[in-house]
């Protein structure tokens, strides 16, 4: 068997930056076993794959596809760095002839579109909910160590903690932080925490001018930081919207590979996240 795979680096309009996802075309579903195996295989954070639902379509004509995620060690039930990639597949490598395309997914339907140069997802939004420090005081001390933190907030929906810094703390806190992965797994949260996400305002007042700064550790899902993460925005947006009073933003990540993200709440409750994806490998697995 041979299957197209793409490595597509996602929320970056350069090579080498963003966040990496190998992509896969299969034009039938395989073995649960099969995909974890290919996803370690590629070893990078997620590799997404895209499956053909219709036998009469193909992937330059259909306009409905499955889309499924790995990390190297188990299934996500939603991705957005990997679901950009995929969509960078469609459009640029296969020249997909649909406007839009949706992917029937763990997480719903998500519809993706092409705007310019960017790629927009249309995703749910999942607001956190603040919580009391004291509650989470060894994960956050883990995360973050003696570095003021003004708020934390619980998404309980995709077990994602958010830790604001303090408006005090310059970008450098944030990008000096090294949280020790094993640390982080051995605190005891109740099976409440999957994520942690690390994140202070930003300063619009400079260009690019972002609104706010995040970084992401996975290591509940075999990834010690996610260089830049869909889905935690769609947690971040919702935060920082109500604080700033805003329904578009960018955001930046600041990983050592970084992404930029621009966001914006829509009215019916989901939220649109864009970017730009470059598509560095192409080639066949061969299996």
């Amino acid at each position: 068997m041979e299957i197209p795979v793409f490595t597509v680096d996602a929320f970056t309009n350069l090579p080498f930056k963003g966040n990496p996802a190998a992509v896969c075309l299969l034009l039938h579903e395989l073995q649960d076993d099969m995909y974890q195996n290919i996803a370690a295989e590629m070893n990078l954070s997620e590799t997404a794959f895209i499956i053909r639902l219709n036998s009469k379509d193909d992937f330059s004509s259909g306009a409905r596809f499955r889309l499924r995620w790995f990390t190297p060690t188990t299934e996500v039930p939603l991705c957005g760095h990997a679901t950009l990639a995929s969509a960078a597949v469609l459009f640029y490598k296969k020249k997909n002839v649909n406007s839009t395309v949706v992917f029937e997914t763990l997480s719903g339907e998500l519809y993706v579109r092409q705007q310019g140069e960017s790629i927009v997802m249309d995703f749910p939004l999942n607001k956190p909910t603040p919580v009391g420090l004291k509650e989470f005081k060894d994960i956050v001390k883990a995360a973050v160590g003696d570095q003021p933190v003004q708020e934390v907030c619980l998404c309980a929906t995709t077990k994602m903690l958010m830790v604001r810094l303090a408006d005090s703390c310059d970008r450098s806190v944030l990008t000096s932080l090294r949280p020790d992965p094993a640390v982080l797994l051995r605190v005891d949260t109740g099976g409440r925490v999957r994520c942690l996400l690390v994140t202070m305002i930003g300063d619009p007042g400079c260009q690019p001018g972002y609104d706010f700064y995040s970084r992401n550790f996975f290591p509940w899902f075999g990834v010690p930081e996610d260089p830049v993460t869909g889905s935690a925005h769609t947690v971040l947006a919702g935060y920082w919207s109500e604080k700033l009073g805003k329904k578009k933003m960018l955001a930046y990540q600041c990983s050592s590979r970084g992404g930029e993200l621009e966001l914006e709440l829509q009215d019916d409750g989901r939220l649109n996240i864009a970017g730009q994806a470059v598509t560095v490998l192409q080639g066949i697995l061969t299996l």
